[in-house]
């Protein structure tokens, strides 16, 4: 469901959503301190040539005074020195988080456009950075960078990460409604309650100290989306773009991103839903058959991008009511093993102490640290070259 916000709205973490001025410091700050402390604003402005001025390692289209992007996570990262920082945004569908010195002090709900100043810090130097939380493949998000306040500089961006991981998958991958109180949801309380940032490929990227891509795009399979939908396209229709909704797009792969490790876990909508009359697999076999054949292919992608050093971890978990996607991803994974390369690795997590408590049934911010954790273990085992 799309979503446009009426007016300038900044909603802050634990509080009311306030128009045109409301406080925000640390989120863990007594609340009369919050109630207090810094003032957020909304005013038209730009910010110039952005990437000169944050560290992103998001796939995003550089058009000089903004950059466009649509995949959940991605997060901008800079330093400023000063009592405060502008943040230069026109996203009326989104919601994104704000962190001072690695502390979320506000959360920006569909931010209109305009500059959105956090006010009332300490003197001296400070780390800002922004992340989408949400989810929204039908439009495309403008950032437009960071503006000082008077007698504030914004200081050179902070230098990229050696180690990266690129997180490749589904609604699970996107944290879909992970901050939900209750399985039923409106597409208007999932886009509220997705968290990417909160999910396990962002917790584990963060742990490991790594740079990381969310690509992660909920209700799409390898070659079929959940209940069959929207025949004729699957997560390979999209998986090239920076602009998902842009037809066409194709996003220009900077030379500095050649992530170390490729975490991919899709094949849950393709197995999820049984098949309807009228789609073009006839039988469960035929389309074991077409998942099988267009992974290989997607793995040859991935390999011919990013060189035969690449650690791919083909995921896999529980699907209620079949094993097909444990059983043919494992098949996968012994193939190409049995081919020669021994660097794409097998990782099934099973749904044993899952609750399963968020949007329809995924999982909640819990079970985000519980795969995240099982994703440690199975890293530890892998041969990268961090």
């Amino acid at each position: 469901m799309k979503h446009r916000a009426m007016s300038a709205v900044v909603c802050l973490v634990g509080l009311t959503c306030l128009s045109a001025v409301s406080p925000a410091v640390a989120e863990d700050a007594p609340a009369a301190t919050r109630q207090q402390a810094a003032t957020f604003q909304v005013a038209p402005a730009r910010a110039g040539r952005v990437l000169a001025g944050v560290h992103t390692a998001g796939r995003v289209v550089d058009a000089g005074d903004v950059v466009r992007y649509s995949w959940p996570g991605i997060y901008f990262e800079g330093r400023f020195r000063g009592t405060g920082v502008g943040i230069v945004l026109d996203d009326p569908d989104n919601d994104y988080d704000v962190q001072i010195d690695g502390k979320t002090v506000t959360t920006l709900v569909t931010p209109a456009p305009g500059t959105h100043w956090v006010r009332g810090l300490s003197k001296g130097r400070h780390s800002v950075r922004l992340v989408k939380r949400s989810e929204s493949p039908w439009t495309t998000s403008e950032f437009g960078g960071l503006v000082a306040v008077p007698g504030g500089a914004i200081l050179p961006r902070p230098a990229p990460r050696h180690r990266q991981i690129e997180f490749i998958g589904n609604s699970y991958t996107a944290g879909y409604g992970n901050t939900s109180t209750t399985r039923e949801c409106t597409g208007e309380e999932v886009n509220r309650t997705t968290n990417a940032d909160l999910g396990f490929a962002a917790l584990t990227a963060r742990k490991l100290g790594a740079d990381y891509q969310i690509n992660a795009f909920s209700g799409r399979g390898m070659v079929r989306n959940y209940g069959g939908g929207e025949p004729g396209t699957s997560y390979r229709t999209y998986y090239d773009r920076a602009l998902l909704s842009v037809d066409g797009d194709v996003w220009k792969k900077p030379v500095t991103w050649r992530p170390q490790l490729v975490v991919v876990g899709l094949g849950i909508n393709d197995f999820s839903t049984p098949l309807n009359p009228g789609e073009q697999w006839t039988l469960p076999e035929a389309l074991v058959d077409d998942f099988r054949a267009s992974y290989h292919g997607f793995l040859d992608t991935l390999r011919a991008r990013y060189g035969p050093r690449t650690v791919i971890v083909v995921s896999a978990t529980h699907v209620y009511g079949t094993t097909l996607l444990a059983e043919t991803t494992e098949q996968i994974v012994r193939e190409r093993n049995a081919q020669g390369d021994h660097r794409v690795r097998y990782w099934y997590y099973s749904d044993e102490g899952m609750e399963y408590t968020g949007c329809h049934w995924h999982p909640s911010l819990a079970d985000h640290e519980l795969i995240s954790s099982r994703l440690d273990d199975v890293i530890d085992t892998l041969p990268l070259r961090w």
